[in-house]
């Protein structure tokens, strides 16, 4: 379950049954892959319960220590990524948590809706009379990538660059996207340390600075300038924020649009059912984000020694929770294997939970929603071409081509 090729076809349903039902907290070797040398080992955790109660306890399990990746970072480097609000724990993090909240509000995303609806519209446009596409090459590649510069207030000249930092950062395990950069021992460079992210963090300094000069109405402006309790975010941390958003706000979008609509075309009968009946649109995206998580893995590390699930941990091990096995737990969902768009409660941990629940989660939905509103009903009798071409990764649940086919249809405009 740890090496990222396992997930190019799909998730390993039948490895996470046998470990839910006979060795919930698996201990798994980290075994060398590629280009990328061995590492010390993890507790794999995979019932929901065990799930949520890692990441609802930070007091137990860290995400400070070693972050939050199942890779260790380079230890010159974990000060560094420490400074991210992803890797924090209280009371710091909520101290991030209470700045970023206070900007990132539903008012503000709410402003956007009227322009995230045209740009489905328009790229449903660039597709519908051909007949088939591919759709994250053709679509949803761009789709989040716009709707999040379009918040943050990145020029439209520059956007193409987030894609660049996505897969550089993403698609590090998989070979169509990797680029192996060396340091002096020869061993490869995390892709997320301090020396690969230079340029990315000197455009964010160029970019809030600008906004300081020349506000705006958009995040990054707001982030910039926001203070709660006389508090603002130094220029460290809006960096590391400013690298949250663009890399884990664009790809969880990326990722999860194509993945959901593959599992909503996959079960034919789910997708008449959705046609005649557009109200199911909201519980349809809470299930195809259970069947299709957009991160498929999250770390922690124990903060002291104790037990879970029986199982003995010593302070200072990797304990990493995943979320395609949780999702599927048959102690928390009724008949899990059954793709039903109508299933309620619905309590999947796509979005992570605790302290940590995915700030951005709101935005996410939105945008699924309405590309899903404007291609299924534009194109009702679209099926799939092929069978999805995944990422190769253990940490995102990537779709790199998606082949659909459906009858030709005229262009509506943006009005």
């Amino acid at each position: 379950m740890f090496d990222p090729r396992i997930y190019a076809q799909g998730i390993p349903h039948e490895t996470y049954r046998l470990l839910r039902d006979h060795d919930p907290v698996h201990w798994q070797e980290e075994h060398e892959v590629g280009d990328w040398p061995a590492g010390p080992g993890f507790w794999a955790v995979t019932r929901h319960a065990d799930v949520v109660r890692v990441l609802r306890t930070p007091t137990e399990f860290s995400s400070w220590l070693g972050a939050t990746q199942i890779r260790d970072p380079d230890p010159a480097d974990l000060s560094f990524i420490r400074r991210m609000m992803l890797n924090l724990d209280p009371p710091d993090h909520g101290r991030l948590r209470r700045i970023v909240s206070g900007v990132f509000t539903p008012r503000r995303i709410g402003r956007f809706t009227a322009g995230i609806a045209t740009r489905a519209r328009l790229l449903v446009d660039e597709i519908a009379e051909r007949g088939e596409c591919d759709l994250p090459v053709d679509v949803t590649d761009d789709y989040p990538i716009h709707n999040l510069a379009d918040l943050l207030g990145i020029p439209l000249a520059d956007r193409g660059q987030i894609l660049e930092w996505t897969n550089r950062v993403i698609g590090y395990q998989d070979p169509d996207h990797a680029t192996v950069a060396r340091g002096p021992d020869g061993e490869p460079v995390n892709p997320r340390s301090p020396a690969m992210l230079k340029d990315m963090f000197a455009y964010a300094h160029a970019l809030a600075a600008r906004k300081r000069r020349e506000p705006a109405d958009d995040l990054m402006t707001a982030l910039a300038t926001a203070e709660v309790d006389g508090q603002r975010l130094t220029d460290p941390e809006l960096s590391m924020f400013f690298f949250l958003l663009v890399i884990a706000g664009n790809d969880t979008v990326r990722s999860a649009l194509p993945g959901g609509l593959a599992a909503l075309l996959g079960h034919p009968d789910q997708h008449r059912r959705l046609l005649g009946d557009p109200e199911l649109l909201d519980t349809a995206v809470e299930e195809m984000l259970r069947w299709h998580p957009p991160v498929l893995s999250f770390r922690r590390t124990a903060v002291r020694d104790l037990v879970l699930d029986e199982r003995p941990i010593t302070a200072g091990d990797k304990v990493v929770v995943f979320h395609g096995a949780a999702n599927f737990d048959e102690r928390r969902f009724s008949d899990p294997m059954r793709f039903d768009i109508a299933r309620r409660p619905n309590d999947h941990v796509s979005f992570g939970d605790g302290p940590h629940v995915c700030l951005g989660a709101r935005f996410a939905r939105l945008q699924l929603r309405t590309f899903y509103r404007e291609l299924l009903w534009r194109l009702p009798d679209v099926r799939l071409g092929g069978p999805p071409e995944r990422l190769v990764s253990n940490f995102i649940g990537g779709i790199k081509h998606l082949p659909l086919r459906y009858t030709p249809a005229p262009r509506l405009g943006a009005a």
